[in-house]
């Protein structure tokens, strides 16, 4: 509890920094990010492939490499063309790339994309302390969206270089809409009147409610406490259609419904009035309490999805690009979309939001009337009907199906790999590789998520985390042979490929972005791209980030593959938080086996860095 409190000091102490540090605009002066050169990249891909594919595969690949790399060959082609395109666009790759990877991908939102954070639990247990808790979250939220319209957050920095601060506006009033071939977003915060409201769900009941008084200022918490408590006393029944559960569908099978819902005037409005609102807040029923140990990861997994059609998933909209979640039990996190935004800003958001809740409302409610919250109807005929049983069924074989394993690695934290000048991110990715070899007898392709927001409109970089000097370890290091040094020179390796993909040096946008232009120039896909080597290259077995924050909170979601993992991991000074997902219908992974080789991994490398005999 001493730490714990210590923690939330030092975060304040943060905060108070972050949040009265000099004024600047929302959009900071920024470079256009670079494309690679080519050789570079093609390079690079080679280098990549060397732990992964068998030496006659690899042979194979490098000589379709090679072909498409040679002066004046395609690649040579598409790489001006790609030149071109960078100095006419804001960003040469960050439209293709979210359109390509979000908007096209056809898989439910639900745990295939909206990543979850799941935060500490608040000290309550009951519904009133729920509803105290919500409202001061959502003031502190509005004091947020406040300083971003103002233009008041300071610029953030990385390693000293400012970065673009253009997804923090599009946060708010943002939704993803479904589409029969492709996805589209929505930011009705352009608007000329933005909207003034966010949803709250309850018991999968929708209720519009204002948040600003006439005169434009936010409500004050006891304004917004007394509001949801008028939700609360509207919503008590538990027999109402889980809308909500429709969009937790196939995109194709959504966009289908999506338009059938939309012909009757009300649905229209009440979807309409999600999809313009700030951001949605649901409020949950208790999450089912077994053991302690597996509260954790059962807590996570209730944002992530919502625990099925009996728990809380018809209280999520998964569309939304915003949604935070309030348990009975002090369960809390949120949710978000990825088209819009990414974790970093997600982190900045909740870690202010926090801040801000702990402080009294400065504001005294004004004596007036408040009107009361507009609870939003839906008319549900037999094709609706028919469309939620099938979401319903589809959305638990979906759950069940996730494997979810949240644990706090006690027995270090970051500290030890800086003690022996180690990166902390680099060393626990090298525990990663070590782990899955150990569990798999294999390397896998793997990616960590380095950020381009140095770069104006920059989104997301991958690191290929298997290197040959991370193959060289993993091979020596239960055979006995292994040394301190192999391990630097793996850590070492990782944290060069990490410098790369900071400075617009990474492989796989570029690759990408080549092969989108071919398409857009009317041709064939060239043949490295449909070479085997890059169809296993680019099957993620090992999906993995980092989400740093000074909290005890966890991100979570699934696995990019059916046959992969989804590793996330908060490293704090003395412990570390990880969440592991896996698919049950695979019978080759398991996620409590790998969390339990990963934890077993750390304790390994701790006595390889500083032996106890």
């Amino acid at each position: 509890r001493d730490d714990n409190n210590t923690s939330s000091k030092q975060e304040k102490i943060a905060l108070l920094r972050y949040c009265t540090a000099v004024s600047e605009s929302r959009f900071s002066s920024v470079p256009q990010q670079p494309v690679p050169p080519l050789a570079q990249t093609l390079q690079g891909y080679l280098q990549a492939l060397e732990p992964l594919l068998p030496p006659d595969e690899l042979a194979h690949t490098r000589r379709m490499v090679h072909e498409f790399g040679r002066p004046g060959g395609l690649g040579s082609q598409l790489q001006k063309r790609l030149d071109i395109r960078a100095k006419n666009t804001k960003n040469w790759i960050t439209d293709w790339w979210v359109q390509c990877s979000y908007l096209e991908n056809r898989e439910p939102l639900a745990v295939h994309s909206n990543p979850a954070i799941s935060l500490p639990r608040r000290d309550f247990n009951d519904w009133r302390s729920q509803l105290v808790f919500a409202s001061k979250l959502i003031a502190a939220v509005l004091d947020f969206k406040a300083m971003t319209d103002r233009g008041q957050l300071p610029v953030e920095q990385l390693r000293g270089r400012p970065l673009c601060m253009e997804l923090y506006p599009l946060m708010f009033s943002s939704c993803r809409v479904p589409g029969p071939k492709h996805d589209s977003i929505a930011h009705y915060g352009r608007s000329r009147r933005s909207p003034t409201h966010i949803t709250v769900v309850r018991n999968y009941q929708f209720f519009q409610l204002e948040v600003y008084n006439s005169d434009g200022s936010r409500m004050t918490e006891s304004q917004i406490h007394s509001q949801l408590f008028r939700i609360r006393s509207q919503s008590w029944k538990t027999d109402k259609e889980p809308m909500g559960i429709l969009t937790s569908e196939h995109r194709h099978t959504w966009g289908a419904a999506y338009n059938r819902l939309l012909r009757d005037k009300i649905n229209r409005e009440s979807v309409r009035a999600i999809e313009t609102g700030l951001f949605s807040l649901c409020l949950d029923s208790p999450v089912m309490r077994i053991s302690d140990e597996k509260y954790a990861s059962r807590k996570a997994a209730q944002v992530l999805h919502g625990g099925g059609t009996f728990s809380n998933s018809g209280n999520r909209w998964f569309d939304k690009t915003l949604q935070f979640v309030v348990g009975e039990d002090g369960s809390w996190g949120l949710l978000y979309e990825q088209a819009t935004t990414e974790g970093v800003q997600v982190a900045t958001l909740r870690a202010c939001a926090m801040f801000y809740s702990e402080k009294p409302d400065p504001k005294r409610a004004p004596l007036i009337p408040l009107p009361m919250p507009k609870k939003l109807y839906f008319y549900i005929d037999k094709e609706i009907k028919r469309d939620i049983e099938l979401a319903k069924q589809n959305l638990d074989i979906l759950i069940n199906d996730l494997d979810v394993k949240v644990f706090n690695f006690k027995t270090f934290g970051k500290e030890l790999p800086k003690r022996n000048k180690l990166s902390p991110n680099a060393f626990i990715q090298v525990a990663l590789q070590l782990s899955y070899y150990r569990v798999h007898n294999e390397m896998c392709p793997s990616c960590d998520i380095a950020s381009q927001r140095m770069f104006r409109g920059g989104r997301t970089e991958y690191i290929r985390s298997p290197t040959k000097e991370a193959l060289a370890f993993v091979l020596a290091f239960d055979d006995a042979s292994v040394s301190v040094s192999l391990l630097r020179e793996a850590v070492e390796a990782y944290v060069a490929l990490t410098d790369l993909a900071l400075k617009g040096c990474g492989i796989d946008r570029h690759l990408l972005g080549l092969k989108l232009q071919a398409i857009e120039q009317g041709l064939s896909i060239p043949k490295i791209f449909m070479d085997t080597g890059y169809g296993y290259a680019t099957h993620w077995k090992l999906r993995t980030g980092q989400v740093p924050a000074n909290t005890d909170s966890v991100m979570c979601f699934g696995p990019l593959v059916p046959d992969g993992y989804a590793v996330c991991y908060n490293p704090q000074a003395d412990h570390v938080h990880f969440s592991v997902t896996a698919f049950n219908c695979c019978e080759e992974t398991n996620a409590e086996t790998l969390a339990q080789t990963v934890q077993k991994t750390l304790c390994d490398l701790q006595e390889l860095l500083e032996p106890t005999v």
